[in-house]
Protein backbone atom coordinates (compact mmCIF):
# COMPACT_ATOMS: atom_id res chain seq x y z
CA UNK A 1 0.00 0.00 0.00
CA UNK A 2 3.07 2.23 -0.07
CA UNK A 3 1.97 3.82 -3.34
CA UNK A 4 -0.85 5.60 -1.51
CA UNK A 5 1.67 7.67 0.43
CA UNK A 6 3.63 8.77 -2.63
CA UNK A 7 2.49 12.03 -4.17
CA UNK A 8 1.34 11.86 -7.77
CA UNK A 9 3.21 13.83 -10.41
CA UNK A 10 0.36 16.35 -10.52
CA UNK A 11 0.46 16.84 -6.76
CA UNK A 12 4.20 17.40 -6.97
CA UNK A 13 3.59 19.94 -9.75
CA UNK A 14 1.07 21.81 -7.57
CA UNK A 15 3.65 21.89 -4.77
CA UNK A 16 6.17 23.29 -7.24
CA UNK A 17 3.77 25.99 -8.44
CA UNK A 18 3.10 27.05 -4.87
CA UNK A 19 6.76 27.85 -4.32
CA UNK A 20 6.07 30.96 -6.40
CA UNK A 21 5.05 34.06 -4.40
CA UNK A 22 1.74 33.81 -6.29
CA UNK A 23 0.63 30.20 -6.11
CA UNK A 24 -2.27 28.02 -7.19
CA UNK A 25 -4.42 26.66 -4.34
CA UNK A 26 -5.13 22.94 -4.83
CA UNK A 27 -8.61 21.88 -5.90
CA UNK A 28 -10.17 19.22 -8.09
CA UNK A 29 -10.61 21.85 -10.81
CA UNK A 30 -6.94 22.80 -10.70
CA UNK A 31 -5.93 19.17 -11.18
CA UNK A 32 -8.32 18.91 -14.13
CA UNK A 33 -6.69 22.00 -15.69
CA UNK A 34 -3.19 20.66 -15.20
CA UNK A 35 -4.13 17.30 -16.70
CA UNK A 36 -5.24 19.13 -19.84
CA UNK A 37 -2.01 21.11 -20.09
CA UNK A 38 0.55 18.50 -18.95
CA UNK A 39 0.97 14.78 -19.48
CA UNK A 40 1.64 12.86 -16.27
CA UNK A 41 5.30 12.48 -17.21
CA UNK A 42 5.64 16.19 -18.04
CA UNK A 43 4.04 17.13 -14.72
CA UNK A 44 6.64 15.09 -12.87
CA UNK A 45 9.52 16.62 -14.83
CA UNK A 46 8.31 20.22 -14.51
CA UNK A 47 7.78 19.70 -10.76
CA UNK A 48 11.57 19.31 -10.46
CA UNK A 49 12.51 22.52 -12.28
CA UNK A 50 13.98 25.45 -10.33
CA UNK A 51 12.19 28.75 -9.83
CA UNK A 52 15.09 30.72 -11.29
CA UNK A 53 16.02 30.58 -15.02
CA UNK A 54 17.95 27.47 -15.97
CA UNK A 55 19.86 25.94 -18.88
CA UNK A 56 19.36 22.66 -20.71
CA UNK A 57 22.43 21.33 -18.90
CA UNK A 58 20.84 22.14 -15.54
CA UNK A 59 17.58 20.45 -16.58
CA UNK A 60 19.49 17.37 -17.73
CA UNK A 61 21.31 17.25 -14.40
CA UNK A 62 18.07 17.56 -12.40
CA UNK A 63 16.22 15.03 -14.57
CA UNK A 64 19.24 12.65 -14.64
CA UNK A 65 19.06 12.35 -18.41
CA UNK A 66 21.17 13.29 -21.41
CA UNK A 67 21.39 16.86 -22.65
CA UNK A 68 19.89 15.72 -25.98
CA UNK A 69 16.82 14.19 -24.32
CA UNK A 70 16.43 17.17 -21.99
CA UNK A 71 16.59 19.54 -24.98
CA UNK A 72 13.78 17.64 -26.74
CA UNK A 73 11.54 17.88 -23.67
CA UNK A 74 12.27 21.57 -23.15
CA UNK A 75 11.55 22.32 -26.81
CA UNK A 76 8.18 20.56 -26.59
CA UNK A 77 7.22 22.45 -23.41
CA UNK A 78 8.31 25.79 -24.90
CA UNK A 79 6.34 25.08 -28.10
CA UNK A 80 3.20 24.86 -25.95
CA UNK A 81 4.09 28.02 -23.97
CA UNK A 82 4.51 26.05 -20.75
CA UNK A 83 8.09 27.35 -20.60
CA UNK A 84 9.51 30.64 -21.85
CA UNK A 85 12.74 30.13 -23.82
CA UNK A 86 15.10 33.10 -23.80
CA UNK A 87 17.78 33.39 -26.48
CA UNK A 88 20.72 35.23 -24.92
CA UNK A 89 23.20 37.49 -26.70
CA UNK A 90 26.01 35.00 -26.11
CA UNK A 91 24.16 32.33 -28.09
CA UNK A 92 22.92 30.33 -25.11
CA UNK A 93 19.29 29.58 -24.25
CA UNK A 94 17.81 29.82 -20.78
CA UNK A 95 14.37 28.60 -19.78
CA UNK A 96 11.87 29.89 -17.26
CA UNK A 97 8.76 28.25 -15.90
CA UNK A 98 6.37 31.19 -15.51
CA UNK A 99 3.79 31.14 -12.73
CA UNK A 100 0.23 30.19 -13.68
CA UNK A 101 -0.67 33.91 -13.97
CA UNK A 102 0.57 35.96 -15.56
CA UNK A 103 1.89 32.87 -17.26
CA UNK A 104 0.99 29.54 -18.78
CA UNK A 105 -2.71 29.69 -17.79
CA UNK A 106 -3.12 32.77 -19.94
CA UNK A 107 -0.79 31.58 -22.69
CA UNK A 108 -2.96 28.48 -23.19
CA UNK A 109 -5.82 30.73 -24.38
CA UNK A 110 -3.83 33.38 -26.26
CA UNK A 111 -4.41 31.72 -29.61
CA UNK A 112 -6.96 29.37 -31.12
CA UNK A 113 -5.55 25.84 -31.04
CA UNK A 114 -6.72 22.33 -31.77
CA UNK A 115 -4.42 20.24 -29.59
CA UNK A 116 -6.60 20.86 -26.52
CA UNK A 117 -10.33 21.45 -26.08
CA UNK A 118 -10.32 25.16 -25.29
CA UNK A 119 -14.04 25.20 -24.53
CA UNK A 120 -13.57 22.67 -21.74
CA UNK A 121 -10.42 24.47 -20.60
CA UNK A 122 -12.22 27.82 -20.59
CA UNK A 123 -15.03 26.36 -18.51
CA UNK A 124 -12.51 24.96 -16.03
CA UNK A 125 -10.71 28.30 -15.77
CA UNK A 126 -14.04 30.03 -15.16
CA UNK A 127 -14.89 27.57 -12.38
CA UNK A 128 -11.44 27.87 -10.78
CA UNK A 129 -11.16 31.66 -10.95
CA UNK A 130 -14.66 33.07 -11.03
CA UNK A 131 -16.63 30.61 -8.93
CA UNK A 132 -14.19 29.13 -6.41
CA UNK A 133 -12.28 32.43 -5.93
CA UNK A 134 -9.42 30.95 -3.84
CA UNK A 135 -6.96 31.38 -6.70
CA UNK A 136 -7.92 35.01 -7.38
CA UNK A 137 -7.79 35.85 -3.69
CA UNK A 138 -4.35 34.22 -3.41
CA UNK A 139 -3.07 35.93 -6.54
CA UNK A 140 -4.30 39.46 -5.94
CA UNK A 141 -4.78 40.05 -2.22
CA UNK A 142 -1.87 38.61 -0.23
CA UNK A 143 0.76 41.12 0.79
CA UNK A 144 1.06 44.76 -0.19
CA UNK A 145 3.08 44.25 -3.38
CA UNK A 146 0.96 42.90 -6.22
CA UNK A 147 1.55 41.37 -9.62
CA UNK A 148 0.10 44.18 -11.73
CA UNK A 149 -0.49 47.91 -11.89
CA UNK A 150 -2.70 50.31 -13.76
CA UNK A 151 -1.42 52.63 -16.49
CA UNK A 152 -2.97 56.06 -16.81
CA UNK A 153 -4.65 57.13 -20.06
CA UNK A 154 -2.07 59.64 -21.17
CA UNK A 155 -4.45 61.68 -23.35
CA UNK A 156 -6.46 62.89 -20.34
CA UNK A 157 -3.56 64.06 -18.19
CA UNK A 158 -3.74 67.87 -17.82
CA UNK A 159 -0.75 69.70 -19.31
CA UNK A 160 0.34 71.00 -15.90
CA UNK A 161 0.53 67.42 -14.63
CA UNK A 162 2.14 65.87 -17.71
CA UNK A 163 5.64 66.62 -16.47
CA UNK A 164 4.94 64.52 -13.37
CA UNK A 165 4.27 61.35 -15.39
CA UNK A 166 7.41 59.24 -15.38
CA UNK A 167 8.38 57.17 -18.42
CA UNK A 168 7.61 53.83 -16.74
CA UNK A 169 4.07 55.07 -16.01
CA UNK A 170 3.32 55.47 -19.72
CA UNK A 171 2.08 52.45 -21.66
CA UNK A 172 3.26 54.20 -24.82
CA UNK A 173 6.82 54.28 -23.47
CA UNK A 174 6.72 50.55 -22.72
CA UNK A 175 5.69 49.92 -26.31
CA UNK A 176 8.37 52.21 -27.74
CA UNK A 177 11.28 50.86 -25.70
CA UNK A 178 10.57 47.11 -25.71
CA UNK A 179 13.07 44.84 -27.45
CA UNK A 180 10.19 42.66 -28.78
CA UNK A 181 6.43 43.22 -29.04
CA UNK A 182 3.62 40.76 -29.58
CA UNK A 183 -0.16 40.76 -29.52
CA UNK A 184 -2.44 37.83 -28.80
CA UNK A 185 -6.00 36.87 -27.99
CA UNK A 186 -7.27 38.28 -24.69
CA UNK A 187 -7.25 35.32 -22.30
CA UNK A 188 -10.04 36.74 -20.13
CA UNK A 189 -12.54 37.44 -22.90
CA UNK A 190 -11.62 34.18 -24.66
CA UNK A 191 -12.34 32.27 -21.45
CA UNK A 192 -15.63 34.13 -20.95
CA UNK A 193 -16.62 33.42 -24.55
CA UNK A 194 -16.69 29.70 -23.76
CA UNK A 195 -19.19 30.26 -20.93
CA UNK A 196 -21.18 32.80 -22.99
CA UNK A 197 -20.38 35.71 -20.69
CA UNK A 198 -17.97 37.70 -22.87
CA UNK A 199 -18.51 41.31 -23.90
CA UNK A 200 -17.95 42.82 -27.37
CA UNK A 201 -14.58 44.45 -26.57
CA UNK A 202 -11.76 43.65 -29.01
CA UNK A 203 -10.20 40.22 -28.56
CA UNK A 204 -6.84 40.50 -30.33
CA UNK A 205 -5.49 43.35 -28.28
CA UNK A 206 -3.45 42.13 -25.28
CA UNK A 207 0.26 42.83 -25.62
CA UNK A 208 3.44 41.13 -24.46
CA UNK A 209 6.96 42.57 -24.50
CA UNK A 210 10.65 41.78 -24.35
CA UNK A 211 11.73 38.15 -23.72
CA UNK A 212 8.17 36.92 -23.11
CA UNK A 213 7.03 38.39 -26.42
CA UNK A 214 10.00 36.88 -28.28
CA UNK A 215 9.18 33.40 -26.98
CA UNK A 216 5.42 33.65 -27.56
CA UNK A 217 5.94 34.99 -31.10
CA UNK A 218 8.49 32.25 -31.81
CA UNK A 219 5.90 29.59 -30.96
CA UNK A 220 2.89 31.33 -32.60
CA UNK A 221 1.10 32.23 -29.36
CA UNK A 222 1.42 35.90 -30.26
CA UNK A 223 1.85 37.89 -33.46
CA UNK A 224 4.85 40.18 -33.77
CA UNK A 225 4.03 43.88 -34.06
CA UNK A 226 6.03 47.07 -34.47
CA UNK A 227 5.84 50.28 -32.45
CA UNK A 228 3.29 51.91 -34.74
CA UNK A 229 0.85 49.01 -34.50
CA UNK A 230 1.40 48.80 -30.76
CA UNK A 231 0.45 52.45 -30.35
CA UNK A 232 -2.56 51.93 -32.63
CA UNK A 233 -3.72 49.04 -30.44
CA UNK A 234 -3.30 51.22 -27.36
CA UNK A 235 -5.48 53.92 -28.94
CA UNK A 236 -8.06 51.31 -29.97
CA UNK A 237 -8.17 50.01 -26.40
CA UNK A 238 -8.69 53.47 -25.01
CA UNK A 239 -11.46 54.17 -27.52
CA UNK A 240 -13.23 51.07 -26.15
CA UNK A 241 -12.76 52.27 -22.56
CA UNK A 242 -10.39 49.43 -21.73
CA UNK A 243 -7.98 49.81 -18.84
CA UNK A 244 -4.28 49.16 -19.30
CA UNK A 245 -3.16 46.65 -16.66
CA UNK A 246 0.50 45.67 -16.83
CA UNK A 247 3.33 44.06 -14.94
CA UNK A 248 4.14 45.90 -11.72
CA UNK A 249 7.75 46.82 -12.55
CA UNK A 250 9.58 49.88 -13.84
CA UNK A 251 12.00 48.04 -16.12
CA UNK A 252 11.37 45.19 -18.56
CA UNK A 253 7.56 45.11 -18.45
CA UNK A 254 6.47 41.77 -19.90
CA UNK A 255 2.77 42.40 -20.51
CA UNK A 256 0.07 45.02 -20.78
CA UNK A 257 -3.48 43.69 -20.92
CA UNK A 258 -6.31 45.88 -22.16
CA UNK A 259 -9.02 45.09 -19.67
CA UNK A 260 -12.78 45.39 -19.54
CA UNK A 261 -14.58 45.48 -16.22
CA UNK A 262 -16.75 42.45 -16.93
CA UNK A 263 -14.24 39.80 -18.06
CA UNK A 264 -10.80 40.78 -16.72
CA UNK A 265 -9.59 38.88 -13.66
CA UNK A 266 -7.75 41.93 -12.30
CA UNK A 267 -10.78 44.22 -12.60
CA UNK A 268 -13.04 41.58 -11.03
CA UNK A 269 -10.56 41.21 -8.16
CA UNK A 270 -10.47 44.99 -7.72
CA UNK A 271 -14.26 45.05 -7.31
CA UNK A 272 -14.48 42.02 -5.02
CA UNK A 273 -11.45 42.71 -2.84
CA UNK A 274 -10.91 46.44 -3.34
CA UNK A 275 -10.16 47.12 0.33
CA UNK A 276 -7.10 44.85 0.01
CA UNK A 277 -5.70 46.86 -2.94
CA UNK A 278 -5.34 43.91 -5.34
CA UNK A 279 -4.19 46.15 -8.21
CA UNK A 280 -1.68 48.96 -7.82
CA UNK A 281 -3.21 52.27 -8.86
CA UNK A 282 -1.70 55.05 -10.93
CA UNK A 283 -0.35 58.15 -9.26
CA UNK A 284 -3.48 60.06 -10.26
CA UNK A 285 -6.98 60.42 -8.87
CA UNK A 286 -10.04 62.04 -10.54
CA UNK A 287 -11.48 65.23 -9.10
CA UNK A 288 -15.11 66.07 -9.84
CA UNK A 289 -16.28 69.65 -10.30
CA UNK A 290 -19.78 69.35 -8.88
CA UNK A 291 -20.78 72.71 -10.36
CA UNK A 292 -20.30 71.41 -13.90
CA UNK A 293 -21.43 67.80 -13.33
CA UNK A 294 -24.92 67.22 -14.79
CA UNK A 295 -25.38 63.74 -13.36
CA UNK A 296 -25.53 62.03 -16.76
CA UNK A 297 -23.93 58.86 -15.36
CA UNK A 298 -21.49 58.22 -18.24
CA UNK A 299 -18.58 58.00 -15.82
CA UNK A 300 -20.50 55.47 -13.73
CA UNK A 301 -21.18 53.28 -16.76
CA UNK A 302 -17.56 53.12 -17.91
CA UNK A 303 -15.77 52.74 -14.57
CA UNK A 304 -14.35 49.18 -14.60
CA UNK A 305 -14.25 48.83 -10.82
CA UNK A 306 -17.50 50.62 -9.87
CA UNK A 307 -15.65 53.41 -8.09
CA UNK A 308 -18.05 56.01 -9.54
CA UNK A 309 -21.67 56.30 -8.52
CA UNK A 310 -24.47 58.87 -8.64
CA UNK A 311 -25.73 60.55 -5.49
CA UNK A 312 -28.18 63.32 -4.79
CA UNK A 313 -27.01 66.78 -5.80
CA UNK A 314 -28.86 68.16 -2.76
CA UNK A 315 -30.48 70.82 -4.92
CA UNK A 316 -33.70 71.96 -3.22
CA UNK A 317 -34.98 73.34 -6.53
CA UNK A 318 -34.32 70.05 -8.36
CA UNK A 319 -34.79 67.24 -5.82
CA UNK A 320 -34.19 64.51 -8.44
CA UNK A 321 -30.92 65.99 -9.69
CA UNK A 322 -27.87 63.72 -9.39
CA UNK A 323 -24.13 64.26 -9.35
CA UNK A 324 -21.15 61.95 -9.65
CA UNK A 325 -19.36 60.77 -6.51
CA UNK A 326 -16.02 58.93 -6.36
CA UNK A 327 -15.00 56.22 -3.92
CA UNK A 328 -11.30 57.09 -3.81
CA UNK A 329 -10.38 53.87 -2.01
CA UNK A 330 -11.67 51.82 -4.98
CA UNK A 331 -10.40 54.08 -7.79
CA UNK A 332 -7.55 52.84 -10.01
CA UNK A 333 -6.75 56.28 -11.41
CA UNK A 334 -6.97 55.01 -14.99
CA UNK A 335 -8.70 58.12 -16.36
CA UNK A 336 -11.44 56.33 -18.31
CA UNK A 337 -14.06 58.46 -16.57
CA UNK A 338 -12.28 61.67 -17.62
CA UNK A 339 -12.30 60.79 -21.31
CA UNK A 340 -16.04 60.06 -21.16
CA UNK A 341 -17.20 63.21 -19.37
CA UNK A 342 -18.99 65.40 -21.92
CA UNK A 343 -19.16 68.29 -19.44
CA UNK A 344 -15.41 68.27 -18.73
CA UNK A 345 -16.34 68.12 -15.06
CA UNK A 346 -13.67 65.55 -14.17
CA UNK A 347 -9.90 65.97 -14.30
CA UNK A 348 -6.96 63.97 -13.00
CA UNK A 349 -4.97 65.27 -10.07
CA UNK A 350 -1.77 63.90 -8.57
CA UNK A 351 -2.31 61.61 -5.59
CA UNK A 352 -0.95 62.98 -2.29
CA UNK A 353 1.45 60.04 -1.96
CA UNK A 354 3.30 58.50 -4.89
CA UNK A 355 2.68 54.79 -5.50
CA UNK A 356 5.94 52.87 -5.33
CA UNK A 357 6.69 50.47 -8.21
CA UNK A 358 9.33 47.71 -7.93
CA UNK A 359 12.39 48.20 -10.13
CA UNK A 360 12.24 44.89 -12.00
CA UNK A 361 10.90 41.34 -11.83
CA UNK A 362 13.59 40.20 -9.38
CA UNK A 363 12.84 43.12 -7.06
CA UNK A 364 9.09 42.48 -7.16
CA UNK A 365 9.45 38.72 -6.76
CA UNK A 366 11.70 39.01 -3.70
CA UNK A 367 9.40 41.56 -2.02
CA UNK A 368 6.32 39.47 -2.80
CA UNK A 369 8.08 36.37 -1.46
CA UNK A 370 8.94 38.17 1.80
CA UNK A 371 5.40 39.47 2.25
CA UNK A 372 3.87 36.07 1.53
CA UNK A 373 6.34 34.02 3.56
CA UNK A 374 7.98 32.35 0.54
CA UNK A 375 11.47 33.86 0.67
CA UNK A 376 13.03 30.56 1.72
CA UNK A 377 11.72 29.06 -1.53
CA UNK A 378 13.83 31.52 -3.53
CA UNK A 379 16.93 31.13 -1.39
CA UNK A 380 16.80 27.33 -1.13
CA UNK A 381 15.47 26.71 -4.63
CA UNK A 382 16.89 23.76 -6.58
CA UNK A 383 20.65 24.32 -6.87
CA UNK A 384 20.37 28.10 -6.43
CA UNK A 385 23.02 28.06 -3.73
CA UNK A 386 25.51 27.07 -6.43
CA UNK A 387 24.76 30.30 -8.30
CA UNK A 388 26.50 33.27 -6.71
CA UNK A 389 24.88 35.57 -9.26
CA UNK A 390 21.36 34.46 -8.29
CA UNK A 391 22.13 34.78 -4.59
CA UNK A 392 23.65 38.22 -5.14
CA UNK A 393 20.52 39.39 -6.98
CA UNK A 394 18.22 38.27 -4.14
CA UNK A 395 20.40 39.62 -1.34
CA UNK A 396 20.94 42.85 -3.27
CA UNK A 397 17.20 43.46 -3.17
CA UNK A 398 16.90 42.60 0.52
CA UNK A 399 19.62 44.97 1.74
CA UNK A 400 17.87 47.87 0.01
CA UNK A 401 14.44 47.18 1.52
CA UNK A 402 12.89 49.16 4.38
CA UNK A 403 13.80 47.82 7.85
CA UNK A 404 10.37 46.27 8.41
CA UNK A 405 10.66 44.03 5.34
CA UNK A 406 14.27 43.24 6.18
CA UNK A 407 13.10 42.04 9.58
CA UNK A 408 10.52 39.81 7.88
CA UNK A 409 13.22 38.37 5.63
CA UNK A 410 15.52 37.66 8.59
CA UNK A 411 12.71 36.02 10.53
CA UNK A 412 11.81 33.74 7.61
CA UNK A 413 15.37 32.66 6.97
CA UNK A 414 16.59 32.77 10.56
CA UNK A 415 20.00 33.34 9.02
CA UNK A 416 22.95 34.72 10.97
CA UNK A 417 24.60 35.39 7.62
CA UNK A 418 21.72 37.64 6.50
CA UNK A 419 21.64 39.43 9.85
CA UNK A 420 25.37 40.09 9.59
CA UNK A 421 25.01 41.26 5.97
CA UNK A 422 22.30 43.77 6.91
CA UNK A 423 24.26 45.01 9.94
CA UNK A 424 27.39 45.54 7.83
CA UNK A 425 25.40 47.29 5.10
CA UNK A 426 24.07 49.94 7.49
CA UNK A 427 27.16 50.28 9.70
Amino acid sequence: MAHHTIKSNYEQLVDRLNRFPQGAPPSDVLYAILKMLFSEKEAGLVALLPIKPFTVEKAAQIWKTSVTDAQKTLDVLASRAILIDVYNNNGTITYVLPPPMAGFFEFSMMRLRGDIDQKVLGELFYQYMNIEEDFIRELFTRGKTQLGRTFVQEVVIPPDNAIHVLDYERASEVIKTASHRGVGVCYCRHKMEHVEKNCDAPMNICMTFNNSAASLVRHDFAREIDVVEGLDLLQQAQEHNLVQFGENVREGVSFICNCCGCCCEAMIAARRFGWLNPVHTTNFIPRIDTKDCNGCGKCVNVCPVEAMTLVSANNPHKPKQKKAWLNEDACLGCGVCVSNCSQEAIELKTRPERILTPLNTTHRTVVMAIERGHLQNLIFDNHILTSHRAMAAILGVIVRLPPVKQALASEQLKSRYLESLLTDYYS
